[in-house]
């Protein structure tokens, strides 16, 4: 790379990392908010809420890295331009095409790391993500096991412990079950343990009394046992990480994908190619976006007033492009065969950035390389 390329990509570089930071920043502490208090009230501890919004960063890097690019293009391309450093290296004779390649290569750079966020990151970080959700929705004494209290997590279902252990055991436990119809039944024991299955969590209860109240004939029903086991599973659900989902999965499974994969996902063919098409056509928007803004800043010549006006057409482009992006992921939601309209996208980006260019690298708009304040006269 020659010298003045070297420069124009150190100073995209640099304020790339300095918006990615800050955008990264704003959106994962809105994320950690949101997941502080659905995870604290339902008590979980500080360290599950720091992974589980440590786990939601790379989607977070996924989102802002184009719109970083695009604010690092446009800053630094407009302050080149505030300080006249654009004016000289134009009246050198570096036309825009010339000048649009160093953005292009950055735009390369910022693609490439997407890459590795949207094949290889984001699946995996989901994936966890998703496992640690099966886990924590099965904690029952995190979710709904108070000391003390009674509590009903569920309609017609009352629990009561006096105290929890520090090995987690249950003591002196109430359970008062009143969900079938004309049967009322009490169960109560010196200590229960919760164990995790795939059917859903089990209380398995110790030296106990279930009590059986049936209401047709007014008869009890008292019974002594050593061990009980209480299938828990109506009030937690089944574990939900048995059917992984197409967006925890690796891109190189979704290539080709085998009746196994698409039995355990509950997917169609056409579904896993809408999934990897998307990861393919996300890449694109990093560097579309940085030679949008590039194209729309050398349509300006030097002001001392700015190119503000060059900035808000970009910044309208780029809306624009994020609109038909919205667009596609909805047509293709109802239609997954349509999963060509991912690349529409970049594709009409791309295409308009080529043309604002080619009027930017017009004769007679490059020949007046410095253009009077108001009230001055030309030189």
């Amino acid at each position: 790379m020659k010298r003045l390329d070297r420069y124009l990509l150190s100073q995209l570089m640099a304020l790339f990392g300095f918006f990615a930071l800050v955008l990264v920043s704003v959106y994962w502490i809105n994320r950690a908010v949101l997941l502080f208090d659905k995870l604290i009230s339902d008590g979980q501890t500080a360290w599950v809420v720091l992974e589980f919004t440590a786990l939601t960063l790379p989607n977070a890097i996924r989102l802002v890295l184009p719109v970083a690019a695009f604010a690092a293009t446009l800053y630094a391309l407009n302050r080149l331009a505030g300080e006249s450093e654009l004016v000289v290296m134009q009246s050198a004779g570096a036309s825009p095409w010339r000048l649009a390649r160093p953005v292009a290569v950055f735009g390369l750079i910022v693609a490439a790391l997407m890459l590795v966020l949207v094949h290889v990151l984001v699946p995996a970080a989901k994936a966890r993500l998703a496992e640690r959700q099966a886990q924590v929705s099965q904690d029952i004494s995190a979710k709904f096991l108070t000391e003390g209290t009674f509590e009903s997590p569920a309609e017609g279902l009352t629990l009561y412990i006096r105290k929890i252990s520090d090995l987690g055991e249950l003591l002196d436990l109430f359970l008062y079950d009143a969900r079938t119809p004309g049967l009322q039944t009490i169960y109560t024991a010196e200590k229960a343990l919760i164990v995790p299955s795939a059917a859903g969590p089990k209380l398995v209860m110790f030296d106990g009394v279930a009590q059986t109240l049936r209401q047709s004939d007014e008869s009890l029903a008292q019974t002594r046992f050593s061990d009980f086991t209480y299938d828990l599973g109506m009030v937690i659900g089944p574990d939900k990480a048995a059917q992984p989902a197409l967006e925890a999965l690796p891109s190189w499974q979704l290539v080709a994908p085998d009746p196994a994969l698409l039995a355990a996902t509950g997917a169609r063919p056409e579904d896993v190619a809408r999934e990897l098409h998307d990861r393919l056509a996300q890449p694109l928007m990093a560097p579309v976006a940085a030679l949008l803004a590039a194209a729309a800043m050398f349509l300006g010549g030097f002001s001392r007033f700015g190119l503000w006006r060059q900035m808000a057409g970009a910044v309208v482009g780029l809306i624009a492009l994020q609109t038909l992006v919205n667009l596609a992921t909805s047509a293709t939601r109802t239609a997954p065969g349509l999963w060509g309209l991912y690349y529409l996208p970049p594709l009409i980006g791309l295409v308009a950035s080529t043309i604002l260019l080619g009027w930017a690298a017009r004769p007679h708009r490059r020949s007046p390389s410095v253009h009077p304040a108001p009230g001055e006269a030309a030189p």
